[in-house]
């Protein structure tokens, strides 16, 4: 069994492909919110089309593989592993440019609970391949609006990789910090890099507002993505992303770590 026939299989036997935990209801109703565009889906994103529900849900099934049936209402959704190898091919060719040209990399997670260890190790690589691991404005505050208010975090970077931790946290460069959707914390490191003269990032790597804060600003962008999350896969078909992996974001972190190996092994980067 060949290298990609191997994480095809693990795809479908850690839920990361084939029929996930995302349920069906839970997609259709962030696509009717993106299509309202409210903020809290767009995360960072401001999509030049028209968007509509039927729209979204047509690009989904296009990019992710879920059906595109808008009668199917229930049930567990399903990514077709083929498009979530083919996405993990377009990003190590991404990563193998970037560490060719040795360019300055940003890399940030909504998810650290899950998805850190998948940056952490890509961060060690391109690091090792020469490019610059930028972590700029560590310790800033940031507001962040969520459903229970204004809540303000802090910029941390764990292993290279930007998260947003509570401001009351006790453990400072301890993981795993919050989850959060929001563009704020890729704008604030941007913002704090460009005052600082620089340098800026060739590429940021991340998810959630990360990627599609930083691709709405121009900077060349790539990340994972679940399918209740419209917005990355609409930037890219806009080509202010450039390139998203479907893939189920709430398994074990431990089974994103093939993926990272799968990427590396692609980019011709393994350590």
């Amino acid at each position: 069994m060949g290298t990609a026939e191997r994480l095809r299989a693990h795809l479908v036997r850690a839920g990361l492909a084939g029929v996930v935990g995302t349920a069906r209801e839970e997609s259709l109703r962030s696509y009717r919110l993106f299509a309202a565009r409210d903020p809290r889906v767009l995360i960072g994103l401001d999509p030049v089309g028209a968007w509509g529900e039927r729209e979204v849900l047509a690009l989904m099934a296009d990019r992710c593989g879920v059906s595109a049936d808008p009668r199917t209402t229930s049930g567990p959704e399903r990514i077709d592993p083929e498009r979530t190898l083919a996405a993990l091919d377009a990003c190590a060719g991404l990563l193998a440019e970037a560490a060719l040209h040795r360019v300055p990399v940003l890399l940030g997670t909504g998810h650290p609970h899950r998805l850190l260890g998948f940056y952490a190790v890509l961060a060690d690589a391109l690091s090792a391949a020469g490019c610059d691991v930028l972590t700029p404005a560590q310790g800033r505050c940031v507001d962040i609006t969520t459903r229970f208010g204004l809540r303000t975090g802090n910029l941390d970077y764990v292993r290279g990789v930007g998260l947003v931790r509570g401001a009351t946290s006790r453990r400072p460069g301890c993981e795993p910090g919050a989850h959060t959707h929001s563009p704020l914390p890729v704008r604030v490191a941007l913002a704090a890099a460009a005052d600082a003269g620089g340098p800026l990032p060739g590429l940021v790597i991340g998810d959630h507002g990360w990627v599609c804060g930083a691709g709405q600003l121009g900077f060349a962008s790539v990340g994972l993505a679940d399918v209740n999350d419209p917005a990355p896969f609409v930037g890219q078909a806009e080509g202010a992303v450039s390139v998203v992996v479907p893939v189920d974001d709430g398994v074990r972190s431990d089974d994103y770590l093939p993926l990272t190996r799968y990427v590396l092994n692609r980019a011709c980067l393994s350590q």
